[in-house]
């Protein structure tokens, strides 16, 4: 019987090269609940002003586990401990992040379930996930919470300077066709460490912060 290699590369416009580093984020990524954020637009209606965003949630989700990779890197060069079993589980809880977007993202968030956020929409699709996948992403939860003990594992996916926002300002601004959002974000986090147990940035990293929130504001 033929095995599938799952151990792929997707060309993206933003970073070249992208890697599926293993067997289980190639399966999450073939899944169709993460298959339908391919028709999920990034930038909700935003389209009917800037034609060229078109661009979806699935674009955003792979760029943001592309960014995670190299922040695990980055943290592991200037050593920081990250374990086999928690970079992978970082890197699931990013891909699937978004996964509870609805149609048009944002701006019809509260208009079709009230009171419902996307949030809560990605965790119950990722609880589901886990079962069907036999508690492989029972960490990937946690941290997803902000339930694990490693508080930075959770900052680096959702805090004033994660690897979302680092993602959608560059892709955002690619696809809209704006300068504002360009930041550099290889620089960002190459200035990212780790004081207990809360991710913080490098002094000198300081202006290209400075920049990052400019750039957030000006893109909103």
């Amino acid at each position: 019987m033929e095995t599938r290699n799952k151990l792929k590369n997707l060309n993206d416009p933003i970073y070249g090269f992208i890697t599926i580093p293993n067997a289980l984020i190639f399966d999450l990524i073939e899944h169709k609940y993460f298959q339908r954020l391919r028709r999920i637009t990034q930038m909700g209606m935003s389209y009917m002003v800037y034609p060229g965003a078109h661009h979806t949630r699935f674009h955003h989700a792979i760029g943001c586990m592309h960014l995670m990779q190299q922040a695990i890197r980055v943290l592991r060069f200037k050593g920081v401990l990250i374990s086999e079993a928690e970079e992978e589980a970082v890197l699931v809880a990013i891909l699937l992040h978004d996964i509870g977007h609805g149609p048009f993202s944002h701006a019809m968030e509260q208009s079709i379930v009230e009171g419902v956020s996307h949030e809560y929409i990605s965790l119950q699709f990722m609880e589901a996930i886990n079962e069907e996948f036999k508690g492989k992403l029972s960490l990937a939860i946690r941290i997803f919470k902000g339930e694990y003990s490693r508080a930075f594992l959770h900052q680096l996916i959702s805090s004033q300077l994660d690897m979302d926002r680092l993602d959608y300002l560059k892709r955002d601004s690619f696809y809209t066709g704006v300068a504002e959002g360009n930041v550099n974000s290889e620089r960002l986090i190459t200035m990212l460490n780790v004081l207990d147990d809360q991710l913080v940035v490098e002094e000198k990293g300081i202006y290209s912060v400075e920049k990052f929130l400019l750039s957030r504001h000006l893109m909103y």
